[in-house]
């Protein structure tokens, strides 16, 4: 039982991600300079005045960044591509809102053999997601790969976005669409 908590340990100190299931990093979230020397220690890059508040989960920590001034809340996912030199990172910019429970992905499960089965077809190519400054993200929204959301634009909260967002409007819905420009 002892190997099997220094293994857990060792596991959770090296392992390109942060979130619930790494219990021996994840409290660390709890306490600003803990959390603050944890997330500059596993991001690509992790910006002043910038929370991730526990609860929150970022997979391949290492192809995300997080600019200045933004709060990754509880039940948010970043799920960024593992491999290094790819286009799958995730980008936040400065001042960028985000909801709670929303969840990036920057690759998807293909499905285009209908004579096999989807979990033994692999995944897509990975695509870049990236939150340009200013911009809100409502609460439970999916973003989806290869989706830029354009400078002080807004998502409404549940939406599901799964093409390019320009600045200054709003997209809601499943999928999002445009409700209006911000001008």
């Amino acid at each position: 039982m002892i190997k099997n908590i220094i293994q857990k340990y060792k596991f959770d100190i090296k392992t390109d991600r942060i979130g619930p299931d790494c219990p021996f990093t994840h409290y660390k979230l709890y306490f600003k300079s803990s959390m603050k020397k944890l997330c500059k220690k596993k991001f690509r890059s992790f910006g002043t005045d910038s929370e991730f508040r526990a609860g929150a989960y970022a997979f391949a920590c290492s192809n995300i960044i997080i600019g200045d001034r933004v709060t990754i809340r509880p039940n948010t996912m970043l799920f960024a591509h593992p491999e290094k030199n790819t286009e799958g990172t995730i980008q936040i910019e400065n001042d960028v809102l985000i909801g709670s429970n929303v969840h990036m992905y920057v690759t998807n499960h293909k499905f285009n053999l209908s004579n096999q089965n989807i979990i033994k077809q692999g995944h897509s190519s990975p695509q870049p997601i990236k939150l340009k400054e200013g911009c809100w993200i409502g609460s439970g929204s999916i973003i989806l790969p290869g989706v830029t959301i354009g400078k002080n634009a807004v998502v409404g909260a549940g939406s599901i976005v799964t093409k390019d967002i320009p600045s200054r409007t709003l997209y809601a819905g499943n999928p999002a669409k445009l409700i209006r420009k911000l001008d």
